[in-house]
């Protein structure tokens, strides 16, 4: 921690061992104890530190209360890295072991779950909807690690990614009751971009989201919303993003979004939208439109369903309708890239259309 590290370790372990809430004043009082020669602006930063150990996140509240930081990034003993503006740099808040430590714990505990040599990655969620991950030795070999992904305060409008008449082109396919599937790379801005169209959805429409971590905020009054769930160390069993799609069906949604695909939950997504569930919408990493598309047919063979191969690109060709790409921008921004329609080849596998290129409208949808 930035300041004066060993000042602030005593003093906190002075508060704790009084094993009850500690007013201000009496922070105030241990570090004159400890440090008497501090004047008075060196006790208020003092002051603050210790109450940033004993709250919350810590150090890091004040790195997840900033607006331009999207991801807070601990590895391990050492300095906290955010990133801001799509670049990566470290911070003046210097960690040691044993407040990493306790940065994981307070994580991970209040969720039920453990992090330690038994199950050493774990995923969670803070309560503001951040989406946490951390490594645990000895796979993390100088962890433990912390990655923080910020959970956006603001929703995006489809404008922010895309010229007027792209905007116009995704917001009216949304409307229509395309199926839409955002693809892009780690960090490109996905899930944002399928947030921003979700507000374009019917507000009368019962929509049913599944996602890893709740992250999506929809505007209509009948949204149910699903979060998949590890296995715990006191016998949960696990509930896969496949388990939820398939849950999902059974509850009369007029629309299904999946945050992300990944695996045989995609043959289950493809399914549902040729099965009246259209204008169905979820994401997935690929690097284009075309690369999407060979992914999705991949992992939809992973299903464990015994489908032969033209069945797969069958359901394909007919469930999906657009794939957008979104891209991050040198200066951290994202924008959307490319717009494809799926077309069906009924002598081939499915093809892509080019609808958007560079950010412009190539031809008409």
């Amino acid at each position: 921690m930035s300041g004066h590290p060993e000042l602030d370790r005593l003093v906190h372990e002075d508060a704790l061992a009084r094993d009850r809430p500690v007013a201000v004043g009496e922070l105030v009082e241990l570090v004159r104890r400890h440090a008497p020669l501090l004047d008075a602006a060196g006790e208020e930063a003092a002051v603050r530190r210790v109450q940033a150990r004993m709250h919350g996140l810590g150090v890091l509240d004040a790195l997840l209360a900033d607006d331009d930081v999207t991801d807070v990034l601990v590895n391990g003993p050492g300095p906290v890295w955010v990133e801001r503006h799509g670049r990566v740099e470290p911070t003046a808040t210097v960690l040691d072991l044993d407040e990493v430590r306790r940065l994981v714990e307070r994580v991970v505990t209040p969720l039920g779950l453990r992090a330690d040599r038994r199950t050493p990655l774990v995923d969670a969620r803070l309560p503001d909807g951040s989406r946490v991950h951390v490594a645990m030795p000895p796979l993390a070999v100088d962890g433990p690690y912390l990655t923080i992904r910020r959970f956006a305060a603001r929703t995006l409008p489809v404008e922010e990614f895309a010229s007027p008449d792209v905007a116009a082109l995704l917001v009216a396919a949304v409307r229509e009751r395309r199926n839409l599937v955002v693809v892009g790379g780690t960090g490109a801005g996905k899930t944002t971009l399928l947030n921003a169209l979700c507000q374009h959805l019917d507000p009368g429409e019962r929509v049913v989201t599944v996602e890893d971590a709740a992250e999506l905020r929809l505007p209509g009054e009948h949204v149910v919303r699903l979060e998949s769930r590890t296995a715990s160390p006191d016998g949960l069993d696990a509930v896969t993003i496949r388990d939820l799609v398939r849950n999902a069906l059974r509850m009369r949604p007029d629309r299904i979004v999946v945050g992300e695909v990944r695996g045989g939950e995609a043959l289950d997504m493809l399914q549902a939208m040729n099965t009246g569930h259209d204008g169905s919408l979820s994401t997935c990493h690929a690097n284009g439109p075309a690369q999407a598309l060979r992914r999705l047919e991949t992992m939809a063979l992973t299903a464990g369903v015994d489908l032969p191969l033209r069945a797969v690109r069958d359901q394909l060709a007919s469930a999906v309708d657009l794939l957008v790409h979104v891209v991050r921008r040198p200066g951290g921004g994202r924008a959307v890239s490319a717009v494809d329609a799926v077309d069906d080849d009924p002598d081939a596998s499915p093809r892509t259309r080019p609808l958007v290129r560079a950010g412009r409208v190539v031809t008409a949808s």
